[in-house]
């Protein structure tokens, strides 16, 4: 069953002018529930602008969004947060530093409802306790300190409570922008850690941006690289399990002409 279809969608930045900007070239994409697909690509090839094409930063010019069996070409942003989590390379996005754990945590339960009324509802003694549940499966000591601002949490603290966020109520799908990669190499194993048991006990359909080879191999079921605006190699299966990193980047230099030149992926190897 498909949870997310991408239909030829493009985007151009500033057009007409001397800053004009192709940044999505007829993209297509299928991702069936279960998916776990990591992108990879040179800056500028267009992974985050295919995020935020999905989320309804901008409209795209042309093509078709469909999630979970429901066009969402042209829904506002707010509508398809609900649908969707998201989480972004800087820890400080995706929370209210002055706002508590818990009234964090309240906002993205209630964001993330679907009742009519859901934004006016107050979070019950049952939710609070469903809340602190979910934060000691974290193993960070949150579920002491739901009275404490978030702003006080360190950068692995705040992205591992923002990843919880995400996914308390199930999203169709999930987004992981780099989601590690401003993280020390101890708080991204455990950040990265926990981000594959929540997708795999959930069975949530997700989309990852990373900049390190071996992880776009060795995690979930599907690598994709961009370049330019488009997706110019899909591997899963047995040929994926086959490949090593050097036969990634052979293949991005097949499908898209050149050779891979983001430094930061290149030393991932």
């Amino acid at each position: 069953m498909s949870v997310l279809t991408i239909d030829a969608i493009s985007k151009t930045f500033n057009p007409g002018t001397v800053n004009e900007k192709k940044a999505l070239d007829k993209v297509g994409l299928k991702l069936n529930d279960g998916d776990f697909a990591a992108i990879v690509g040179s800056n500028g090839a267009g992974k985050s602008t295919l995020f935020h094409a999905i989320t309804g930063e901008f409209y795209v010019d042309e093509g078709r969004i469909v999630l979970g069996g429901e066009d969402i070409t042209y829904r506002k942003q707010h509508a398809r947060s609900r649908m969707i989590g998201h989480l972004f390379q800087d820890p400080l996005k995706g929370t209210a530093p002055h706002m508590t754990i818990e009234e964090n945590m309240a906002l993205a339960y209630l964001r993330a409802a679907t009742g009519h009324h859901a934004y006016f509802s107050r979070i019950s003694a049952k939710e609070k306790a469903r809340f602190r549940e979910l934060l000691s499966l974290l193993e960070m000591g949150l579920e002491d300190r739901m009275k404490q601002p978030v702003g006080l949490l360190s950068g692995g603290q705040r992205q591992a409570l923002t990843l919880l966020m995400a996914t308390m109520v199930t999203p169709r799908i999930l987004l992981l922008d780099e989601h590690t990669a401003a993280l020390d190499p101890a708080t991204a194993g455990k950040v990265l850690a926990l981000t594959e048991k929540i997708i795999a006990e959930r069975h949530i359909t997700c989309l990852m941006v990373t900049h390190n080879m071996h992880q776009a191999l060795s995690l979930g079921n599907r690598t994709l690289m961009m370049d330019c605006g488009r997706i110019v190699f899909d591997v899963s299966g047995k040929e994926r399990k086959k490949l090593s990193v050097d036969d990634l980047l052979e293949q991005f230099q097949t499908h898209a002409g050149k050779q891979l030149d983001n430094d930061r992926i290149l030393l991932s190897k």
